[in-house]
């Protein structure tokens, strides 16, 4: 790593409301301006309280401080659709004296509409020298990561079947020739390749009502298709406990289950795991490496 330049890394996630009053200013941001409606709003606090409220905003903070901590150098917070916002990450790192800055969104798989955001953003609060980190769906240290959650649910017991799961986008993201979908594949097929698993699908979870099509297939109805009576979900695209995963899969596919009679549990979050923050830290120094190859040359 250089010494010239004072670096730091921006860790960076999507956000939640900071209580159920916030949580109509924070759909609004993520609907660029307009307000849900109070039905949807309605639906949306419920949901919130059936989870006690998303710890995201705790649990990247903690992260962060973890991954500066392993890396040695200040580590910042950003949020895309929650304060403190990726600019108020960016401004903090100025303050600080920082001058090359990792930009690190705590997802795996890059996509134009969701990774992308997070890089415009940053491109734009950012003055001094940016490294920007396009996930980490194929680095070895995240795949030897999450074989090890899969081996603390498989070591429990062998289920019928394995769904790989990540947040469902647009599925005109295809057409546009983001590779997504691709990404996600890779990475189940990478973490099979260096364990054993039970046979295995992908299914999308998460879909927003938006009146357009996503991508399939969801989770529920891949399971209910599938016909297994014991299921084990690897949310692959997620690093965090939030709503996608407090509620969608401990809340509504638990209810699913019991009205299918059926067994769904899933692999752990990695929140703060030591292994996941090594990870971490690997991708933050992989990626100075390189750069640090390109400035010599090599």
């Amino acid at each position: 790593m250089s010494a010239e330049l004072a670096t730091g890394v921006l860790c960076m996630a999507y956000g939640s409301p900071a209580s159920e009053a916030d949580i109509e200013d924070y759909y609004t941001h993520i609907r660029g301006g307009r307000k849900p409606s109070p039905e949807s709003l309605e639906e949306l606090q419920a949901r919130y309280r059936a989870i006690g409220g998303s710890p995201l905003t705790a649990i990247t903070s903690a992260q962060a401080a973890a991954i500066g901590d392993r890396l040695r150098m200040p580590a910042f917070v950003g949020m895309k659709h929650a304060s403190p916002f990726v600019a108020d990450g960016a401004a903090a790192a100025e303050k600080a004296g920082v001058e090359r800055l990792v930009g690190l969104p705590l997802a795996p798989h890059f996509a134009e509409m969701s990774l992308g955001a997070y890089q415009h953003s940053l491109e734009k609060a950012w003055p001094g020298k940016l490294l920007f980190i396009r996930g980490f769906h194929d680095h070895p240290a995240f795949i030897g990561a999450v074989q090890g959650l899969l081996s603390e649910s498989l070591d429990e017991s062998w289920p019928d079947r394995l769904f790989f799961t990540a947040h469902s986008l647009p599925a005109r993201i295809v057409e546009e020739g983001d590779g997504y979908y691709d990404r996600l594949l890779e990475s189940c097929r990478l973490v099979e390749a260096g364990m054993k698993l039970p046979d295995w699908e992908f299914a999308f979870q998460s879909a927003s009502i938006t009146g357009e099509l996503w991508l399939g297939p969801d989770l529920l109805s891949a399971i209910d298709k599938s016909g297994a009576r014991d299921v084990l979900v690897c949310p692959i695209g997620f690093v965090a406990d939030h709503l996608e995963i407090l509620y969608d899969l401990d809340v509504e596919a638990q209810a699913f289950a019991r009205s299918h009679d059926i067994k769904i549990r899933r692999t752990a979050s990695f929140n703060t795991r030591p292994d996941f923050i090594a990870a971490m830290a690997d991708v933050v120094a992989d990626a100075l490496a390189r750069d640090m190859s390109k400035v010599e040359g090599r």
